[in-house]
């Protein structure tokens, strides 16, 4: 991990497109600005992390939704062979 130190008003690079401003700082808290393009999504981690868990339940459910379709038309065409 790099650490950097910052004053209010200053600012670092990511790539060439993103820069994070040092906004202000009070006590423990520092707000940031993010100057990014439309198209580079900007999430707090606690949010990134619930998105990405979601979609995993989500993959998790739609792989066992396509096994009970599996299942069912097997029990309903049982000579069929081959993979769903």
């Amino acid at each position: 991990m790099l650490v950097l130190t910052r004053k209010v008003d200053q600012s670092i690079m990511i790539g060439d497109h993103v820069r994070i401003v040092v906004v202000d700082v009070r006590g423990d808290q520092v707000k940031l600005g993010i100057d990014a393009p439309r198209h580079i999504t900007v999430y707090r981690h606690e949010v990134y992390e619930e998105i990405q868990a979601e979609n995993k339940r989500a993959a998790l459910k739609r792989q066992v939704d396509v096994d009970t379709l599996e299942q069912a038309l097997r029990e309903v065409r049982p000579n069929v062979q081959g993979d769903f």
